[in-house]
């Protein structure tokens, strides 16, 4: 596709045996809490917009940044959940995601999602038939460690969350010749959210391992690195109104791979919460430079239904 790529022929697998030992600890962790308690009545006991809207890989906070909050809007006695649809319009490319997701508790979150990349009449440009898409399935598991995003009010405790996204290709063989170490990949973040009442806001950073490249959509690892790297996400949030928030994220992203660089990526966005059921957000957003077709800057819109 590109002069200098070429398919890597280390094993796909090799990588992700520990990170995959992990997720499924996090994943009995989060059952055996669920069997140990007592089966919740959806409640929707919980504020307006806690559970923030759905991050472009399925879980619970805003656009492009995940929060420690858990998606939907059931108390500790309760549970909740969600199903989103959003769309990314950008100078070359465009990108879809549907997913879902359930959080029980306000303690534990179980994501999937599903990205597809389609790079319309860019296609040709990179070797690829026209409209050609990059598709990829994301499984996510959360579970809220410490703190109350809205109990803890008279101390600086934030809640925290720590959770794992298991990320598979669908393009396998394309993403190992552009350089890929492997089709597939885990992600863990630990995430720290507060809320400050008082001020209407809401900050939130996250520190993630990945190799993903673009999210995973370009697979992970490659000639540049191949093992985890520490990225950065940070978003703040404030309540215009008790229905209307405006916010920022910041999303640092690992550059893997020889081929083309990786850029950054940041948002600012409005989100309208009519009611507990439906939230919409627009935004602009700068997804940094992809396959060697710029930066990439643009609009997308999102809408989540749910209790």
């Amino acid at each position: 596709m590109t002069a200098g790529t070429h398919p890597s022929h280390s094993d796909p697998q090799s990588g992700i045996r520990s990170p995959l030992m992990a997720m499924s600890l996090l994943a009995c962790l989060a059952l055996t809490a669920c069997a140990n308690s007592t089966i919740p009545r959806p409640d929707k006991g919980r504020l307006l917009a806690t559970g923030g809207v759905s991050q472009v890989e399925g879980a619970g906070g805003s656009g492009l940044s995940n929060w420690a909050t858990i998606t939907g809007y059931g108390s500790r006695d309760s549970y909740g959940a969600t199903a989103f649809h959003t769309r990314a319009k950008l100078n070359d490319f465009d990108l879809q995601v549907t997913g879902a997701a359930i959080g029980t508790g306000n303690r534990i979150e179980i994501s999937y999602a599903r990205q597809t990349f389609n790079t319309g009449d860019t296609g040709p440009k990179l070797g690829l038939r026209q409209g050609y898409k990059f598709q990829q399935d994301i499984v996510g598991a959360k579970i809220r460690v410490a703190g109350d995003l809205v109990f803890n009010q008279d101390s600086l405790m934030p809640q925290i969350a720590v959770g794992a996204q298991f990320k598979k290709s669908a393009n396998g063989d394309l993403v190992k010749a552009l350089g890929a170490t492997s089709s597939s990949g885990v992600d863990f973040y630990a995430t720290a959210s507060k809320l400050l009442l008082d001020k209407n806001l809401l900050l939130s950073a996250s520190l993630r391992g990945t190799k993903a490249n673009q999210l995973g959509l370009l697979g992970f690892g490659g000639p540049n690195q191949d093992g985890y790297s520490a990225q950065f996400e940070g978003s703040a949030a404030y309540m215009l109104s008790r229905d209307l928030v405006v916010g920022a994220d910041y999303r640092t992203k690992p550059d893997n791979l020889a081929f083309a660089a990786e850029g950054d990526a940041k948002a600012a966005y409005v989100a309208w919460f009519p009611s507990k059921s439906l939230s919409l957000t627009a935004a602009a957003v700068d997804m940094g430079e992809i396959a060697l077709q710029g930066r990439q800057t643009g609009f997308y819109g999102s809408v989540q239904v749910g209790f």
